[in-house]
């Protein structure tokens, strides 16, 4: 493609000067200066204030950059704070943690302890009681009974547990139970056998015709002679009738025998019999001494039968020896003592946990 040739551009005519006008030109010279000169001022003060402005920027922007430091560095140990509380707020929790579990441990050691120490307290008032029990049955006394009871109301007492009220409360009735029985006298009962042994050799039989008759007197006692009033020899008469007549009635004695084998008892049968009948009674008192008080209720309960079946009724000693058996009987019927059953009961149940 060829280039066309632009066309060359036009080219202005001078213009002649005018001829200013001298009257004109001055004023607008003096305006234009004075504009100048105001414009020159107005820049020079805002040049001035945009320098201040420029200067408290550059100052306000030091002072926030020195407040970001600042604020940074704050942040930065603001975070560091935080953190290190945070770890040892952890490290709090899992001490508190730590010191609960202790306490939990610590609170269940003190309720097993305490009650490791209430059983073993069951346990011993337990066995006292039960120590006690067989030195009353020994010695036939309810003094060690109640000592022990005493002793474990007290131990309770200071114990001072809810769960040993009942405890409390059964050995107090148990207190008052003991001291309302009656326990035997064994050395009164004791007494009382050695001196029915001592009269078995003196009980006459019922077969002892001639000593009954002798011990009932049955002879009549014979009148004083009136020597005054009688002649002698009417007195020698009345004293040979009375004897003569005392023994025709020493001779026969009419009586009623129930039970007729006790009449025919021989000699060496009366001799056997006397000494089974202290047999019974010696075993009777072993009875006694034993706390075996069924066997000696046994045995005393032979020698009445024996004392009632073969030995005279109506003699004085024989009512004696019936009176010191029954007395015996009555003494080891009741001589049963008394057992703490409600304070054992009340243990077991305490020593369970229920």
């Amino acid at each position: 493609m060829s280039s066309v040739p632009l066309p060359d551009p036009p080219t202005a005519t001078p213009v002649p000067p005018v001829a200013a006008q001298p009257s004109l030109a001055r004023p607008m010279l003096i305006g234009v200066g004075i504009l100048s000169a105001l414009a020159l001022a107005a820049s020079v003060t805002l040049w001035q204030r945009l320098s201040s402005i420029q200067e408290q920027l550059a100052r306000q922007s030091a002072d926030a950059g020195g407040q970001s430091i600042e604020a940074r560095a704050m942040a930065r140990q603001a975070q560091e704070v935080a953190q290190d509380s945070i770890s040892r707020v952890g490290v709090l929790e899992a001490r508190l943690a730590e010191v609960s579990l202790q306490r939990s441990q610590l609170e269940e050691l003190m309720q097993s302890l305490s009650r490791s120490r209430d059983d073993t307290l069951v346990v011993d008032v337990d066995s006292a009681l039960r120590l006690a029990q067989q030195q009353a049955e020994l010695t036939g006394s309810a003094e060690p009974l109640l000592a022990a009871l005493r002793s474990a109301d007290q131990r309770i007492a200071r114990a001072a547990q809810p769960r040993l009220a009942p405890v409390q409360r059964a050995i107090a009735r148990d207190v008052e139970r003991v001291r309302a029985a009656s326990v035997t006298d064994v050395p009164g009962l004791l007494h009382r056998l050695d001196e029915l042994v001592r009269m078995v050799d003196e009980l006459p039989l019922q077969n002892a015709v001639a000593q009954a008759a002798a011990m009932h007197g049955s002879a009549a006692p014979v009148p004083a002679p009136d020597v005054a009033a009688d002649p002698w020899w009417r007195a020698a008469l009345r004293q040979a009738w009375f004897a003569v007549r005392d023994e025709a009635r020493g001779l026969v004695r009419v009586s009623r025998i129930d039970q007729p084998e006790a009449v025919l008892l021989a000699p060496d049968q009366a001799f056997f019999l006397r000494e089974n009948l202290k047999l019974k009674l010696v075993n009777a008192r072993l009875g006694v001494l034993a706390r075996q008080t069924d066997a000696a209720r046994s045995d005393l309960a032979g020698a009445a039968f024996a004392l009632q079946r073969y030995f005279e009724p109506t003699s004085r000693r024989v009512a004696v020896a019936g009176d010191l058996l029954k007395q015996a009987q009555a003494q080891v019927s009741s001589g049963a003592l008394p057992q703490p059953e409600e304070t054992l009961a009340a243990l077991a149940t305490a020593a369970a946990g229920r």
